[in-house]
């Protein structure tokens, strides 16, 4: 079990509270697929993935970012038992879409850049070291079937 501060506790849900979902989530998931073009495998069924004006103007990969922050609204309302909340999602992504678990930390580093540049000076060491222990969590929890 994960111990957490109450500053921790506050800065995640302080972040949560600020983020728009729907411009976070997309940016995150097409920085990834930019970037780690090797991830584009898992979304064959996306369409037109060939760069990267064709990745953020993609309507289906806004749409999986989106879900994936809605996702992580479930790790922020139970902090105290994220391994058995994903414990679903691990399978799913082991057993069935046979995802590289890897992948969880390339989308969480993404996530954490486009959050500090949308937060800014307010994304202080001491938040970013909250909000990467808070990812490492949940990338752990949903690798978790992997092990």
């Amino acid at each position: 079990m994960v111990e957490w501060t109450d500053f921790e506790r506050s800065a995640i849900a302080d972040i949560f509270s600020k983020m728009e979902y729907e411009v976070v989530g997309p940016a995150a998931l097409s920085r990834c697929l930019i970037v780690y073009p090797w991830t584009q495998r898992y979304f064959g069924n996306f369409g037109n993935l060939y760069n990267a004006a064709a990745i953020q103007g993609n309507p289906l990969v806004a749409k999986h970012g989106t879900t994936i922050l809605h996702g992580l609204d479930r790790a922020v309302k139970n902090m105290d038992d994220i391994k058995n909340v994903y414990s679903e999602l691990s399978v799913l992504h082991s057993e069935k879409l046979h995802v590289d678990p890897d992948n969880f930390r390339l989308i969480s580093d993404c996530l954490t850049i486009v959050v500090a540049s949308r937060l800014g000076k307010e994304f202080t060491g001491e938040v970013q070291a909250a909000f990467q222990k808070f990812l490492a969590v949940v990338v752990s929890a949903l690798g978790r079937q992997y092990h």
